[in-house]
């Protein structure tokens, strides 16, 4: 403890941080958390309407990420809401199956679940994402998507 910093905190640098057992930070843990599932919420909505927007426009790849992206977010927020924990990692049938979710939301997931990878990374597609994906792909995985968001809407 350093001079002058009040009962209860540990000094680090000159920063003075509350104890990790204090029922402050176990307070502003909950809301940090209630903030980042709020976030995660908006910004699947903001992704489903991206990859909607890209497929449209013909950038079929793009629209894919996106949707892997939509699902990914709205599943963190839907985990951070039931479980309090953040899930760690990039796996939509890991954080679906913690949200017991039904059998039609753990088959959307898995097939959005390769493609965080697959639809912009040439070594895990092997080949050009921009290459690989078509209209009739990119609307598949819209529509896994939107399976996995609506179904998170219902819950939280």
């Amino acid at each position: 403890m350093c001079r002058g910093a009040p009962a209860g905190t540990l000094t680090t640098r000159n920063l003075m941080v509350p104890w990790k057992g204090s029922r402050k930070v176990e307070r502003e843990g909950w809301l940090s958390l209630r903030k980042s599932a709020e976030a995660n919420w908006a910004q699947a909505r903001a992704d489903y309407a991206t990859a909607v927007t890209l497929l449209d426009a013909g950038v079929y790849y793009a629209s894919v990420f996106f949707s892997q992206q939509a699902a990914e977010k709205a599943l963190r927020a839907a985990n951070i809401e039931k479980t309090g924990k953040n899930p760690k990692g990039h796996n939509l049938i890991q954080m679906s199956n913690n949200l017991d979710a039904p059998l039609e939301v753990m088959n959307a997931a898995a097939e959005l679940n390769p493609e965080f990878l697959g639809a912009r990374n040439p070594e895990s597609a092997d080949g050009v994402p921009a290459q690989l994906y078509d209209r009739r792909s990119a609307r598949m995985h819209l529509r896994a998507a939107q399976t996995i968001v609506d179904w998170i809407k219902s819950i939280i």
